[in-house]
């Protein structure tokens, strides 16, 4: 007697493991479409649709899972990432990016000259 055949989504299971547990939703679509276009089979799980609109804590922790045999590639794909994004922010060659007291002196600056210019520009056009 044969045996019962084996339904097509049990055919083929994978054993996905847990590379990195991340804040939010937003991040882990992000390393989710990263590893997608490196072409890992990636699968998220934890508060993907949860009923909160500002979670915090475990409540808005997200897992990113892969393979058990991709998970040292994938590994290696976000520990590159990691990489790349500090050599951008450590640039030497690059020109200096402006301070966010430094643009806020300038709005001031600019709010001040206004105020300047304009008030006595309105006194003159009131007397016509």
């Amino acid at each position: 007697m044969a045996a019962p055949p084996v339904p097509h989504t049990l055919r083929h299971v994978v054993r996905m493991s847990r590379l990195v547990s991340l804040q939010g939703v937003f991040r882990a679509n992000v390393v989710a479409a990263r590893l997608g276009v490196e072409g890992f089979d990636v699968e998220l799980r934890g508060a993907l649709d949860a009923p909160y609109g500002l979670t915090v804590g475990d409540l808005a922790r997200v897992d990113v899972y892969v393979p058990g045999d991709q998970i040292e590639a994938a590994s290696l794909v976000l520990l590159a990432d990691e990489v790349d994004e500090v050599e951008v922010r450590l640039d030497d060659d690059g020109l200096p990016t402006a301070s966010r007291y430094r643009t806020r002196g300038r709005v001031a600056a600019a709010l001040v000259l206004f105020v300047v210019v304009a008030g006595p520009i309105a006194q003159v056009l009131r007397w016509y």
